[in-house]
């Protein structure tokens, strides 16, 4: 393992056009198994509805699915949005989780709704939305059910969570955001943060929220330490030339969702050669100004950067390209630019 950082996965479960959403889940799978040998720490999956590019739309069945199929690495949510379910689902489920696969278990949430409008009023109905307002107390009421640690006033304070109660062997909760929102909330309770980077658009104020969270840190129960993860978009190939010819493909997605087109990843020659307004060209380039794309040595340099500039040793890493085969080399070279250990 590299002394320098901790180097992670966050799989968005990404479609290519022609393929279907459970070839995307099955690759998830598969990486995370070629992850693990390869020496990552932990291994995210993502949440996205209504999306013809991923593929994630039930995390914790995906991470029992990669948990089961792999022995060491930790396995967790990148993240749930917790705003569409109730705290005490969410809490059986990764206690569920949890007890299958005790000491491996992360649970990242969300406060985003992960999916368009329509699409999150559909997951509610036919009940009202939640609030956006509530989900500080939907985040407290998770770890207090989390750690049979709900207020004794509290009007649901007589369910127990099943299965339970294994405090110290709780799934490790992280609070996701790409804002000062989550940075502060996350202070406030404790608990490590996880910035998007890799959003895009949000590179800009990263180090600063990085920074208030630290500053709004209190220790509590669930940490006594600001732990700050920052996650960043990645394409590493043997040339920067080829590194950037496959980054094509995920360029176009961000153009693709600029103009409202749906059907996966193009191949990187169809990507490259499809006619752009200056327009979305330019809101491509500003979103995809922090991604970082080059060879190993670029790369491993870029990223040793970022992690300074926020001020962390913990990275995470998304990669989305048309071919698995180039998504696997591309954490096949990160891993070996860093001197992860393997596994095999």
């Amino acid at each position: 393992m590299s002394k320098e950082l901790t180097l992670s996965v966050v799989d968005q479960s990404p479609v290519r056009h022609g393929g279907t959403a459970a070839d995307g889940l099955q690759e998830s799978v598969r990486l995370a198994r070629i992850a693990e040998q390869l020496g990552y720490t932990r291994y995210w999956v993502a949440e996205h509805h209504n999306s013809g590019t991923f593929a994630g739309t039930s995390p914790e069945i995906l991470i029992g699915q990669i948990a089961a199929a792999t022995q060491t690495i930790r396995v967790g949510s990148g993240g749930v949005m917790l705003s569409h379910y109730s705290a005490l689902k969410v809490a059986e489920q990764f206690r569920t989780l949890e007890s299958f696969f005790p000491g491996r278990i992360d649970l990242g949430i969300g406060r985003a709704p992960g999916s368009d409008r329509l699409t999150a009023v559909a997951l509610a109905y036919p009940r009202e939305e939640v609030d956006i307002e509530s989900f500080p107390q939907q985040v407290v009421d998770l770890l207090g059910f989390l750690h049979s640690a709900v207020d004794p006033k509290h009007p649901f304070a007589q369910i127990h969570v099943q299965p339970g109660p294994q405090p110290e062997s709780a799934p490790a909760i992280w609070l996701l955001g790409s804002s000062d929102y989550s940075a502060r909330l996350a202070g406030m309770l404790g608990l490590p943060f996880a910035f998007a980077d890799f959003f895009g658009h949000t590179s800009a104020i990263g180090p600063d929220v990085a920074d208030l969270y630290r500053k709004e840190f209190r220790p509590t129960v669930f940490g006594d330490e600001p732990k700050l993860n920052v996650t960043v978009q990645v394409v590493c190939a043997p040339t920067e030339a080829e590194a950037n010819h496959v980054a094509s493909s995920r360029r176009f997605m961000r153009a693709a969702r600029v103009m409202g087109l749906r059907g996966g990843l193009l191949p990187p020659e169809e990507a490259a050669a499809y006619p752009l307004s200056d327009e979305v060209r330019r809101s491509v380039e500003e979103s995809g100004r922090s991604a970082i794309d080059g060879n190993p040595e670029q790369v491993r340099a870029r990223i040793m950067e970022i992690a300074v500039r926020y001020g962390t040793t913990d990275v995470g890493v998304v990669t989305n390209c048309y071919s698995f085969d180039d998504r696997v080399r591309s954490y096949e070279l990160v891993a070996e630019a860093f001197g992860l250990e393997s596994t095999e």
